[in-house]
């Protein structure tokens, strides 16, 4: 490679990391406060679910989905399956690099799990 491709590579990565979260985003106040509300009320701190409420929104806009009918169905929901929720969304909305991880019992019924001494 020559100086001159290394030169361009490099202003191209500089542009793209100067932009990067540059987009504007605009939501409906209401929306914004009511997603927010919906969480703090389910016993999550006010920065998570300041950060939920915002990936939410975002995939509710791309979903074409209105938020109000999205935290309606969320209501009937335990708090440990909003949980297992909130982090398959947060997971789909996150790179592949830093995926949150969800808790499972497993359960086993074989012949041989009775050997095993825990």
């Amino acid at each position: 490679m020559s100086g001159i491709e290394n030169i361009k590579k490099k202003d191209l990565v500089k542009k793209f990391f100067d932009n990067y979260n540059s987009k504007d985003i605009n939501y409906n106040a209401n929306e914004v406060d009511a997603t927010i509300g919906f969480f703090v009320n389910r016993n999550f701190d006010s920065g998570s679910a300041i950060n939920i409420a915002s990936i939410l929104l975002q995939q509710a806009k791309k979903d074409k989905v209105d938020i109000y009918q999205l935290l309606d169905t969320l209501k009937g929901i335990e708090e440990i399956q909003l949980s297992t929720i909130v982090a398959k969304i947060m997971n789909s909305n996150r790179s592949n690099l830093s995926l949150l991880g969800i808790k499972r019992s497993l359960a086993q019924n074989t012949i041989e799990s009775r050997n095993i001494i825990y």
